[in-house]
């Protein structure tokens, strides 16, 4: 008996061990096959054929008559935003993935919540890990207003094999008409004018037009996984009539449908680039692929600058991570930049001064190919110029970092650079 009941254990034991190498496995996996191919370049970003491929291959269409307003940093940010919830009539959708404790999170939560005791149909999507710091005190406000309130990929037994891939994107439309995306969360570190290293250095993106329509399915797309529920109708979608000159879509990718859809972007910008390749980069981790694509940029005469965060950051295994691919990168002629004031947690790509690419995505393989993610892409050269004079802003108080200074960095950060890069897969 006490020989049957040891080998029940063994065997009870053996299931769950197995069943948690399954749910690690799957979780740490995009679950899709990969972009293993190097692109062939067969146009550049002014060809007609560039605009068709990102607009029928990849994504929605492109679509004129927008007007695309850039906002730096929280003093312009957040009073656009609370702006045009407090001005909205009928609905109201929001999607982040930080949404944490301090005055900014309570002026949000009370914007809302009054927006729904008014009538205002408002419908909340917080991320589950992105939203831990959140005080319960906003939630409990928001939802006695009548506030619907969803958290992304909670914890439940039939979503484990999902806890790994979040919802990293951001966005904020109001009755259909108008919306927000960029990089900002809802915290303190997102406040103020990026003055010191409290107050972080970042862009968000004001947009009215047609493309509104395609940020309100890109929300609806997660509401609809999360609830099962299909928002719809005139509230949502009204019509949209032409109010700028801005050839705009917006762009999504998510492991569940398409994880690769946002690398992929991303990599036929970059082999389409004649010029200049200009990026914001939070998080810069390229992956061998990618790499080689810059690498081949670089090669045909493209000037790639890169800024990045320099040593204010908010993840020391990320930042080591990045800084062991530059050598490749910097021995051939690209330029990269470490901001300096406070942590930069811009997510911007300007090609050729042509096409602007804005919104949640880091470069690098989480965004690529585990969360789910947004961007706009915007095809206009004055929007484009005007986002170029944002990036050299941001260069003039940055460091440039040179070849000889990153191969004589201290042996400790080179050791530091091979163990982060062991977790590549999941920066």
């Amino acid at each position: 008996m006490k020989k049957t009941r040891s080998t029940l254990g063994i065997v009870l034991l053996t299931c769950v061990v197995t069943v948690a190498l399954v749910l690690l496995a799957l979780n740490f996996t995009a679950g899709e096959k990969k972009v293993q191919q190097q692109l062939p370049r067969l146009y550049g970003s002014a060809s007609p054929q560039f605009d068709r491929a990102m607009g029928n291959l990849l994504g929605p269409g492109v679509v004129g008559g927008n007007e695309v307003i850039d906002l730096q940093n929280g003093d312009q940010i957040f009073p656009a935003m609370l702006s045009a919830i407090r001005a909205a009539q009928r609905t109201v959708t929001f999607e982040t993935y930080i949404y944490w404790s301090g005055d900014i999170g309570k002026q949000f939560a009370d914007a809302l919540s009054e927006r729904a005791r008014a009538g205002v149909k408002v419908h909340v999507l917080l991320d589950w890990v992105g939203s831990a710091k959140m005080e319960e005190s906003y939630l409990d406000e928001m939802k006695k207003a009548g506030v619907q309130i969803e958290k992304f990929h909670e914890p439940h037994w039939y979503n484990l094999a999902r806890l790994n891939n979040r919802t990293h994107r951001k966005l904020l439309i109001a009755d259909g008409n108008i919306g927000f995306t960029g990089g900002v969360g809802i915290a303190p570190e997102w406040t103020g004018n990026a003055q010191g290293p409290e107050h972080w250095r970042d862009t968000h993106y004001q947009v009215r037009g047609p493309a509104v329509a395609h940020m309100q399915a890109t929300f609806l797309d997660n509401w609809l996984k999360v609830t099962g529920e299909v928002l719809h109708g005139d509230a949502y979608f009204p019509a949209l009539a032409p109010v700028g000159p801005h050839r705009a879509q917006m762009f999504s990718s998510s492991p569940s449908s398409g994880s690769e859809s946002m690398q992929l972007m991303y990599h036929m910008a970059v082999t389409a680039a004649d010029q200049s390749i200009d990026l914001s980069a939070a998080y810069f981790v390229p992956d061998e692929l990618t790499l080689k694509l810059l690498m081949d940029a670089l090669q045909r005469g493209v000037r790639l600058r890169i800024v990045t965060p320099g040593e204010h950051i908010d993840t020391e295994t990320v930042k080591a991570a990045s800084r062991g691919t530059w050598g490749q990168l910097l021995q051939a002629g690209a330029e990269i930049y470490e901001f300096g004031p406070t942590m930069y947690h811009c997510k911007v790509m300007i090609v050729d001064q042509r096409m602007v690419s804005v919104g949640s995505t880091n470069f690098d393989n989480r965004s690529f190919r585990l969360n789910d993610e947004a961007n706009l892409n915007v095809y206009d050269e004055a929007f484009a110029r005007r986002q170029s004079v944002v990036f050299e802003q941001d260069v003039a108080r940055s460091h440039r970092v040179t070849y000889d200074e990153w191969l004589n960095r201290p042996w400790k950060e080179k050791l530091a650079e091979k163990v982060a890069g062991l977790l590549e897969s999941q920066l």
